[in-house]
This record gives structure tokens, C-alpha cells and sequence, in this order.
């Protein structure tokens, strides 16, 4: 199946302790089922959510990346991924306040 678009979130889980930290343990898991749960219950169609392994941006976390376009996100809360949802899936419009460097 072609997707309009394809998201990549970052479920990477160093050791404890670990300098860079990691995205599961900010909460990656549920925010990534969070998300692909409300993409399910608004109906959007071609979209796809995916775990990731490590995107190595473990500082920034967690982290998602959206394919076609490239475009990284650091989501911290579910209102986030609302507003990642809404802009950039619904909308087209990257939400810069939550967008990371390329």
C-alpha cells in the first residue's frame, strides 16, 4: 500500500542512566499508541504509524519523523500529537514550535 504518510516514532530504550537518555523513557510507547490510536479514530486515510528504533535524537525525545516530507517532531504530550495530528496529517501546515532541525 502507497501512504500519503508514513510515521516513524522512536521507541529506542538505552540503559538506565545513559548521558543522551532515551525515548522510552519519556513516554514514547503510549504517545506513539496514542497516536496511531487517534489516526484510527478519525479515519485518516493512507496514514501509517510506526515504532522506530533508535532515530538518534535521544536528547530531543521522543522524537517521530513523518515520510514523505522528512519532517521531525518532538512530541512530549498527547495535546502535541493532537496538534501534529490537526497541522501537519489534516492540515498540511508544519507546527514549527514542535518541529526539530533536519
Amino acid at each position: 500500500m502507497l501512504y500519503n504518510h508514513h510515521i516513524f516514532c522512536c521507541t529506542n530504550r538505552r540503559e538506565p542512566g545513559s548521558k543522551r537518555g532515551c525515548c522510552a523513557e519519556k513516554n514514547a510507547d503510549s504517545l506513539r499508541d496514542y497516536m496511531k490510536k487517534r489516526v484510527k479514530e478519525l479515519g485518516l486515510p493512507k496514514v501509517r504509524v510506526n515504532a522506530a528504533g533508535c532515530l538518534d535524537r535521544c536528547e530531543l525525545g521522543p522524537c517521530l519523523v513523518i515520510y514523505p516530507e522528512g519532517t521531525w517532531y518532538a512530541c512530549k504530550t498527547e495535546a502535541d500529537v493532537d496538534e501534529v495530528i490537526a497541522s501537519h496529517l489534516q492540515g498540511g501546515k508544519v507546527v514549527e514550535r514542535l518541529k526539530l532541525p533536519g
